[in-house]
């Protein structure tokens, strides 16, 4: 079976930052995307945890994007905008893809 060589892009992002960071992966081009609840992790700020938070709204989210290499600056460049000073983390990867057309 043939597949098709693409990128995957994970953005952990601040939940009250989802919109924001929605709205700049659409001016940018990308119109498929997953998101995900994170449950907690730890970070330069130390352990966290989704649980014992008053809100859900409080959390992270996963932002998972998977796109074609010629697309992959203008979703780097829409997302470091939103981020700004904001927590959050970009991870990029290779992968491979069964459908391009759908990329």
């Amino acid at each position: 079976m043939q597949t098709h060589q693409a990128k995957r892009v994970e953005i952990i992002i601040e939940q009250p930052m989802r919109g924001r960071l929605e709205e700049a992966l659409a001016a940018s081009g990308v119109t498929g995307y997953t998101v995900l609840p994170v449950l907690g992790g730890s970070g330069r700020s130390g352990q966290w945890s989704r649980e014992g938070q008053v809100s859900p709204a409080g959390g992270m989210v996963a932002v998972i994007c998977i796109l074609r290499t010629e697309r992959l600056e203008g979703l780097l460049e829409a997302a470091l905008a939103v981020l700004g000073r904001h927590i959050g983390v970009v991870c990029v990867t290779d992968c491979a893809v069964l459908r391009a057309e759908r990329f």
